[in-house]
């Protein structure tokens, strides 16, 4: 018996003398979290009473996470977040055993504020720097910078590359995978098995990359969440295509048994495009960020390996469209619902470098895909009901080797 059946439907009884109860549900509901919420206000104001002996003879414990470090003409700009529970100001800056001049935005940082530091310096292009950034208390916060090189200017000529970058990475290399549309509508049933193998193969092997990918950029930091930030951000994607899927199903015609029928293809070939441009986006985001700060350095060869990647992205999308009919306005959409996301991460990236941000966009993009390779299991289905016969997962190996392979591509 479903919750809606146990549910009563009856008007609530009323009392003695024909009255009703006057307190809603929703305010019963509502009364403890008020309660809580000003206990917690009177704990915080009394500063925690007869707690106070717990701090004493404890020194404050300092966790500083170094979010950006930008060289411009005869300065080193730092951006430092405090990761720690007790409040921290930067009180000196080291570079190479030289305690430099510097100015900051913020002189204490409270918990998980930043400050900016605009530090008088003469660098070298080319020249190594060990730079501390030394606390009120004497803690110290390395930051070793192998080789200084004058950050880009985020001007306009700047956003106008990152644009063009995304429109390379993404855009146009998914246009070129769906010009397989041709091939995949001409071919018999064993080989759509096959490509939708090799589909499920390059989704996995998305999810897996953006997972780890996620993992690395916050394994140092432990603001927001670190590592968690990843897997609540795949959670949440799972979760709204699962709830999109569901509606979807729900909203459709209902066969002749009154259940609804299989997700139609066009529906999931939107999926699947909306879980590659959710992987994009957080793509994206961090080439942008990488670039920004001066640890990418993009050129011909890495672009067309971006390219070549990312070309299989769009076999995925045109592969449960084999026996649909081609609108080229359909097609167009789907590309850019795939494509275009990695635009808007380069430009993200390129602005705000935060690397919660972009991990949970990568955890986004890693459910998303997850999700949709689940959703293209059933349709792999032989007569026996069995999906993954020699042939499917013939194709997931190969849609593995090819996403591995290309991959090496773009190593930076």
């Amino acid at each position: 018996m479903s919750i809606e059946e146990k549910t009563p439907t009856t008007t609530p009884p009323t009392l003695a003398g024909g009255r009703r109860p006057s307190a809603p549900a929703w305010l019963l509901g509502l009364g403890p979290l008020v309660l809580i919420a000003v206990l917690m206000a009177v704990f915080a104001v009394l500063n925690g009473p007869g707690l106070a002996k717990l701090s004493e003879g404890i020194p404050p414990k300092e966790e500083i996470a170094v979010e950006d470090v930008r060289f411009l003409p005869g300065q080193i700009q730092i951006t430092a977040r405090n990761e720690g529970p007790d409040p921290v100001t930067i009180a000196q800056v080291n570079v190479s055993d030289y305690y430099a001049a510097f100015t900051q935005t913020r002189e204490t940082m409270a918990p998980l504020e930043t400050t900016t530091l605009n530090i008088s310096y003469h660098w070298v292009d080319g020249d190594p720097y060990e730079i501390a950034l030394v606390t009120s208390i004497g803690g110290k916060i390395p930051i070793t910078v192998d080789a200084a090189a004058l950050s880009p200017e985020r001007g306009t000529s700047f956003f106008g590359l990152m644009t063009l970058l995304g429109v390379y990475v993404g855009v146009i290399p998914v246009a070129l995978g769906m010009l397989w549309m041709p091939f995949i509508r001409r071919s018999s049933a064993s080989w759509i098995k096959l490509l939708l193998g090799i589909t499920v193969g390059l989704l996995a092997f998305l999810a897996i990359d953006a997972t780890l990918e996620g993992m690395e950029l916050v394994a140092t930091s432990g603001a927001f969440g670190g590592p968690l930030v990843v897997f609540l951000g795949a959670l949440v994607a799972y979760l709204v295509l699962e709830g999109t899927d569901a509606w979807m199903r729900r909203h459709q015609d209902l066969s002749s048994t009154g259940q609804p029928t299989a997700l139609p293809p066009h529906r999931l070939a939107l999926l699947i495009a909306i879980g590659i441009g959710l992987h994009n986006l957080g793509e994206g985001l961090a080439i942008g960020s990488a670039y920004a700060v001066g640890s990418l350095a993009l050129g011909a060869t890495l672009i067309v390996g971006f390219a070549i990647h990312n070309t299989t992205e769009g076999l995925a999308i045109v592969t449960p469209l084999a026996k649909e009919p081609a609108r080229l306005g359909r097609l167009a959409v789907l590309g850019l619902v795939a494509g275009a996301p990695a635009i808007a991460g380069a430009l993200i990236g390129a602005t705000v470098n935060q690397p919660a941000l972009s991990a949970f966009l990568l955890g986004l993009g890693a459910g998303a895909v997850a999700q949709v390779a689940l959703k293209i299991l059933p349709m792999m289905k032989d007569h026996t009901g069995k999906v993954l016969t020699p042939l499917a997962s013939a194709g997931i190996i190969l849609g593995l080797g090819i996403m591995f392979t290309t991959g090496l591509l773009v190593q930076a």
